[in-house]
């Protein structure tokens, strides 16, 4: 065994054993001396141990007395109000809102909590240029020739083993690329709905997803969605007979980073499934999980065909690249000709050179180490939330992804809030634009895919200065 996997494989298990409670906030851990007794390893190894333990903010020393489960995750802000929408098909669209957000993107000079994504601080951008020029010495005449209409082959090979972590048994044949995530949930839409047909989806959802489902004239059924399982499964049944197709983002959605249960996840799909309803699954936050494994996807109990699994890079690896994928089951033919309806081929360099990047093992190392700085950012946020915001502010417990939801007080509207933190550089997105009907009014959307650092825990603080004063 490798001194690198040894200390990695140590660092895990007690990592996990701290996420999963058996070790508990002030816990002591085994001395560095006794770490080497235990796993028979080098005290260099040992201690990269609990450095490793240290930069995910899990565990802290104490001078002469060694080494202690951190005090940080004892810090529990209550949980905001599972979501109560109105039960009717809603289209009051907030544009101007949205335009508002949105429009400030690019511009250097803000601290961007509104955007979900990863900060390019985050990215392998290195390693991506050299994949780029790889791929273009690769491909037959410099990647000037379209794809096949289905994609880029070794890519669909790549995600399809990949597919294997979370139960879905995909081979090449079922997948197809698209130009992003938005790019593979907009075919499916179109391929699925006609103007007028209603569309089930979470609330608090996507801003991305209502504008597209309104821009195609379907109706929007909010579901009630709790905080941390995911859409009510009784009010998904109760409300079968008006729904014709369902959008869901099963695992750390955005903007409550819920993860339903796979036995939850399992009954929408039988439900959906018996009453002929397709289900369209956006699972672009899956891979960027906190806890040990990765979480199975709707897909993973798709019988019949009937879930179309969308899911993309452009949260984990490169927003820019565009470059998603769908699995749509028995509708890949309706699928297709969208395809070469809109798009014919998907960018030849990119995809070879994402390809070639999952395959050479650097998608996963890379990985491994974004998921262990979101976590700790997470854990960042909660303390300083705790210690600079209002009485009273709840806070999401994602256990993966890009978002955390912030509660405040009735009285915190925070649209106001938006116009006080942009006089002061600091975007963040109300919670108002995830939904088409007059409520989160008092929330908000946090990204915490920002490198943490004393300007950025600052600027965090100077939102809950301002939401004191509204």
């Amino acid at each position: 065994m490798s001194r690198e996997f040894l200390y990695t494989e140590i660092a895990d298990g007690i990592a996990n054993q701290i996420r999963n409670g058996i070790l508990k906030a002030g816990d002591k851990l085994p001395s560095v001396r006794m770490l080497c007794s235990e796993h028979q390893v080098s005290m260099n190894t040992a201690k990269r141990v609990f450095l490793e333990l240290e930069s995910q903010s899990l565990v802290e020393s104490k001078p002469q007395s060694g080494y202690f489960v951190s005090q940080l995750l004892s810090v529990k802000l209550p949980l905001p109000e599972v979501s109560r929408p109105s039960l009717m098909a809603n289209n009051d669209e907030p544009d101007e809102l949205i335009s508002k957000v949105y429009e400030n993107m690019g511009r250097k000079d803000l601290t961007f909590f509104s955007i979900g994504i990863p900060s390019g601080g985050l990215l392998p951008q290195a390693k991506l240029k050299k994949e780029i020029i790889n791929a273009t010495r690769e491909l037959k005449d410099g990647g000037t020739e379209y794809e096949e209409l289905q994609g880029n082959l070794k890519l669909r090979r790549m995600i399809a083993i990949r597919s294997l972590q979370w139960g879905g048994n995909l081979n090449e044949k079922d997948l197809i690329t698209t130009n992003g995530g938005m790019n593979a949930l907009s075919f499916c839409l179109m391929a699925l709905g006609k103007p007028g047909d209603t569309i089930a989806i979470e609330s608090p959802c996507y801003p991305g997803i209502l504008q597209l489902a309104n821009g195609l004239g379907l109706k929007v059924l909010e579901l009630p969605t709790h905080p941390t399982t995911g859409i009510e499964i009784a009010a998904l049944k109760k409300l079968i007979p008006k729904i014709d197709l369902c959008l869901l983002i099963p695992n750390f959605n955005s903007p409550l980073g819920s993860c339903m249960p796979d036995e939850n996840k399992k009954e929408v799909v039988r439900i959906l499934s018996e009453n002929d309803i397709p289900l369209i699954e956006d699972d672009v936050y899956g891979d960027l999980y906190f806890g040990a494994s990765r979480p199975k996807c709707c897909k993973s109990f798709d019988k019949d065909g009937s879930v179309l699994y969308c899911s993309s890079i452009s949260k984990t690896l490169a927003p820019g690249y565009r470059v998603g994928w769908i699995a749509p089951g028995k509708y890949k033919d309706k699928i297709l000709k969208l395809k070469l309806l809109h798009s014919t081929s998907s960018i030849s360099i990119v995809n070879e050179a994402v390809a070639n990047f999952l395959k050479s093992g650097r998608y996963e190392k890379h990985l491994q180490q974004l998921r262990k700085t979101l976590q700790t950012n997470y854990q960042n946020y909660v303390q300083t939330i705790a210690e600079s915001f209002p009485e009273g502010t709840k806070t999401s417990r994602p256990q993966g992804g890009l978002s955390l939801w912030v509660e405040f007080d009735k009285n915190i509207r925070t649209t106001e809030l938006y116009d006080l933190a942009i006089k002061q550089n600091i975007s963040i997105a109300p919670g108002r634009m995830f939904t088409f009907q007059e409520q989160f009014e008092n929330c908000m959307r946090l990204c915490i895919g920002l490198p943490w650092s004393e300007e950025t825990q600052a600027k965090l603080r100077q939102i809950g200065t301002l939401a004191k004063k509204i």
